[in-house]
């Protein structure tokens, strides 16, 4: 009931490419990236130091007696002092990494959400939400553990990996050139294998998408299920849906596999060269036992690097087809955007103008929903919209509020067209109650206030005397702050709810669908008189299933497949015997419309 969020699309453009979801949320952590760089050097320079204090005590342990015990001694104890430097510095680089990867993804999650919520409804007809959770969820979360270890290990391994080669060139230019030949060629090599997971991995994420939305579907008509006794169905359902994700995991988990089995085998090959280049060195008195042990740390630093970046290679994988599922939500953009011109204060008129509507208007042969509907309300009245099922009730009234736009014709409040209005402006002026009334598992209060933290208190528990609820609140023990279970409310206090939810929009135009459809006679009186007042100086339109509901409706407007039947005042139509309304009040229940509107 109250106005749906709408972020600045502004924002979402340029967001669509890889680099530019990397830009927009990872730009403005830049100075917690220098800090993140400059730990990764300090680092990086301890971490190449080490070798060098280890290479000089094997020299001096070497010489047997002639050997320094005190410069031994030294040597250990800095290389110990180095050596927790160096875990310290990681730690702490790891650390900072970490919030820099989270604080980038949680905006991009808050983004994606505010993004998705302002679609329109065609965009989210076509996806379930368990696949929208997905996408904000599951490849959210795959991006956030990416960007919370890309930055330490890969730019920390590109830079050790860097040092590593130097320190070779400086020990024998000769074998610094076929590390380097050998550290190209891997890279290389694995670059262009880590390519073949990119596809498997996104199928993945969508086989992901599909289970979720599957496991939303069944939860959410689990009433049905049971009752139908068709559980055994639906799990064979499940099972082949897991099945497929299953499948494509393991397949994606192969080809993501292939990158380090192929480091495996390279660096096996790279030591032995490295070995017996420092063996031949050494026989040949070109270099000391220390310089050897030398050689054989800083090639463990280029495998440590290179296994990292194979490691992170399959993260990438992971990333990139989380990173393109994203973008391509974030490059939608919904059909319906606002204008600038501002409604008229109080009550509105609402007028529709030779209006057609499809929900499929790029199929040709598709039919249409409404044809050429032409009504005038005044401002202040309410009208009763009847008509046997598909007639096009309740698509006309998504009309009003935009959830859809005509697609053909024109929509008017107020003598303005909706599509001049800006949307939160529009939101905010119409109000919808359904029959199905959606309750969060949240206080009394945030379920009115649709967790508005400015709305004061004392307006809250106003809006609920207003609709009959004073007893109801007052045998709650925290007040309107008293937590609202899920299924704890009536099907009349959920309504009262909604009403006391359209009290504090305070809007312009109600549109009703059958509040009373579901209600025993009790309750619907408590009901008729809270609907009373909050139809009281407003322009209301309510689709009605009974004659009582519409038994006080200044007009009547009655439907019949698409097009505008009858349009009168309701006493003028309940006099005049032929028309529809007339013939309904003879039949006297509104369930029997099917033959009498045929």
């Amino acid at each position: 009931m109250m106005a749906d969020p709408h972020p600045d699309t502004s924002r979402t453009t340029g967001r669509s490419s890889t680099l530019g979801v990397l830009r927009t949320y990872l730009g403005p952590l830049k100075w917690q990236v220098l800090g993140l760089a400059a730990l990764l050097l300090s680092g990086v320079g301890l971490n190449l130091l080490l070798p060098q204090l280890l290479a000089r005590f094997v020299d001096n342990a070497k010489l047997g007696r002639a050997a320094d015990p005190g410069l031994l001694i030294r040597l250990a104890g800095i290389y110990i002092a180095l050596a927790v430097g160096v875990q310290l510095l990681n730690a702490s680089a790891t650390f900072v990494g970490a919030r820099v990867g989270w604080t980038a993804t949680n905006r991009l999650r808050a983004d994606l959400m505010a993004h998705l919520l302002s679609l329109d409804m065609r965009e989210h007809k076509e996806r379930t939400p368990g696949e929208m959770i997905e996408r904000i969820d599951g490849d959210v979360t795959a991006l956030s553990n990416f960007f919370s270890q890309f930055a330490v290990r890969v730019f920390g391994a590109a830079l050790l990996l860097t040092g590593a080669l130097v320190m070779f060139y400086s020990v024998d230019w000769r074998v610094g050139v076929g590390v380097t030949a050998f550290t190209v060629v891997t890279l290389i090599a694995m670059n262009r294998v880590r390519k073949l997971g990119v596809e498997p991995t996104r199928l993945e994420r969508e086989a992901s998408a599909k289970l979720f939305g599957f496991v939303e579907e069944r939860l959410s008509g689990l009433e049905d299920i049971r009752a139908l006794g068709t559980g055994g169905h639906h799990l064979n359902a499940f099972l082949r849906t897991q099945r497929e994700f299953f499948t494509r995991s393991i397949w994606s988990w192969r080809r993501r596999s292939v990158v380090w089995q192929l480091s495996m085998i390279l660096f096996a090959a790279g030591y032995v060269g490295v070995l017996a280049a420092a063996v031949g060195l050494y026989a040949a008195g070109a270099i000391t036992l220390g310089t050897a042990f030398l050689m054989y740390q800083y090639m463990s630093m280029v495998e440590e690097p290179i296994d990292q970046l194979t490691q992170q290679l399959q993260e990438l994988q992971k990333a990139g087809a989380s990173l393109g599922r994203v973008g391509e939500i974030l490059s939608l953009r919904s059909a319906i955007e606002g204008g600038t011109q501002p409604l008229p204060a109080g009550a509105l008129s609402v007028a529709f103008r030779g209006v057609d509507f499809s929900y499929t208007p790029d199929d040709p042969d598709a039919r249409g929903v409404l044809h050429g509907v032409g009504f005038t309300l005044p401002a202040g009245q309410t009208v009763g919209l009847l008509g046997r099922t598909g007639s096009g009730k309740t698509t006309l009234t998504r009309l009003v509020s935009r959830l859809y736009d005509a697609t053909g014709g024109q929509v008017t409040l107020g003598g303005v067209d909706v599509r001049d209005v800006p949307l939160k402006t529009l939101r905010q002026r119409v109000a919808v109650v359904t029959q199905d009334v959606q309750l969060f598992q949240a206080s009394v209060r945030d379920n009115l206030t649709f967790f508005d933290p400015d709305m004061p208190d004392e307006r809250v528990e106003a809006a609920l005397h207003e609709v009959g609820l004073d007893t109801w609140l007052a045998r709650l023990e925290q007040g309107v702050h008293t937590p609202l279970p899920t299924g704890s409310l009536s099907a009349g206090e959920a309504q009262l709810l909604a009403f006391a939810r359209v009290m504090l929009l305070d809007p312009a135009v109600i549109i009703l669908d059958e509040p009373s459809s579901r209600l025993d006679p009790a309750t619907e009186g408590l009901l008729t008189a809270a609907m009373t007042r909050l139809l009281a100086g407003r322009t209301a339109i309510i689709i009605a299933h009974r004659l009582d509901t519409v038994a006080r409706a200044d007009r009547i407007l009655v439907l019949g497949d698409g097009h505008v039947l009858e349009d009168g005042e309701r006493a003028q139509l309940a006099r005049d015997p032929r028309s529809h309304y007339a013939e309904l009040l003879r039949a006297g229940v509104l369930d029997d419309a099917e033959g009498v509107l045929a």
